[in-house]
């Protein structure tokens, strides 16, 4: 009977040398190998000469053929192509921390609630919102700490420094001023959950959840992710009535705002990725003062869409026009 040929990339590790006994034990005919990128005797590192010597040592000892494919000339002459025709400045780099980890031993150690290194926090986050290898998070009892690489991985990577940093804004606003922090940590990492969704797939949300729209809302995507996330922050993870409306409100405000409202309203706005002129001065408004600080936000607001011509949400407006009979009363 003709055996099946395997070629094994072989390090000189434990895990390419198990892998070889174990696939010849299966009854394959293996032989191994080592792809080598660089020039120069390296002494340690990926793919170094000793490296080379135990997967060959390995590989003599299992009666296997190994071979080192050398590809150090041909990245020589791509590179000296690019700084000749192009005037680019290229360095060939080894990488000597590269983690040697198969699939399979990370699914086994992500299903025992291990594995987390080895993944970003996005990443990890949706193998866990998606209960996917064997993890299984209680989504409705998460910490914040927690939550974070769940939030994460709903995100588009350029929008994860703002939510980590209206996080991080919610928290300083929500022990200032008396807000429950937790709350307001979580309310931050889930404001944006379906940011990135399409009008689309928006409209199809407000239908799922029976969420009332008003005209202008219809026509303005930006407006409907607060209450589509507040929407997706609820059913998945049963964050309580006052997260949920404060997730609702930080695009609009309105009238008459809680505390948490107001926390991740100003969160949003002011938070140490935003950069936009007057931001700073805002800033210390709000430090100094919640409520002046966020009239002074909700003007702002309101003076940048009627200088792009833009409609603005009633609700906005009967937010700004609420704190000012307040202050003139």
């Amino acid at each position: 009977m003709n055996q099946e040929k395997v070629l094994i990339a072989m390090s000189g590790g434990v895990d390419s040398s198990a892998a070889a006994l174990l696939l010849q034990k299966q009854g394959y005919a293996c032989d191994g190998a080592m792809l080598r990128l660089y020039a120069g005797e390296q002494e340690s590192g990926c793919c170094s000469e000793s490296d080379a010597a135990d997967a060959r040592s390995v590989a003599y000892r299992l009666g296997m053929k190994f071979y080192v494919f050398n590809e150090t000339e041909r990245f020589a002459q791509q590179k000296a192509y690019l700084e000749q025709i192009y005037g680019a400045r290229v360095a060939l780099l080894e990488n000597p921390d590269v983690v040697e980890i198969s699939s399979t031993e990370l699914r086994a150690q992500l299903a025992q609630g291990r594995g987390r290194n080895f993944l970003t926090e996005a990443v990890y986050g949706y193998v866990l919102r998606r209960g996917l290898y064997g993890t299984h998070a209680d989504l409705k009892h998460l910490t914040p700490e927690e939550l974070r690489p769940i939030a994460l991985s709903f995100l588009k990577p350029k929008r994860m420094p703002h939510v980590l940093g209206t996080e991080h804004e919610a928290a300083v606003l929500a022990r200032r001023y008396g807000a429950d922090v937790t709350s307001a940590r979580i309310a931050a990492l889930l404001h944006d959950c379906t940011k990135k969704l399409s009008m689309e797939e928006q409209l199809a949300l407000c239908e799922q959840y029976g969420i009332a729209l008003d005209e202008l809302e219809r026509k303005n995507l930006k407006l409907l992710h607060a209450k589509t996330g507040a929407a997706i922050a609820r059913d998945l993870f049963g964050v309580s009535d006052e997260i949920y409306w404060a997730i609702y409100w930080h695009t609009t405000g309105k009238a008459d705002m809680t505390k948490l409202e107001k926390v991740i309203y100003l969160a949003d706005y002011i938070e140490p990725s935003r950069d936009f002129p007057g931001v700073e001065k805002l800033r210390r408004a709000v430090h100094a003062d919640l409520e002046h600080g966020l009239l002074m936000a909700l003007e702002d607001s309101i003076e940048e869409m009627r200088q792009r011509g833009n409609p603005v949400h009633p609700n906005t407006v009967e937010a700004r026009d609420y704190l000012l009979r307040g202050k003139n009363q």
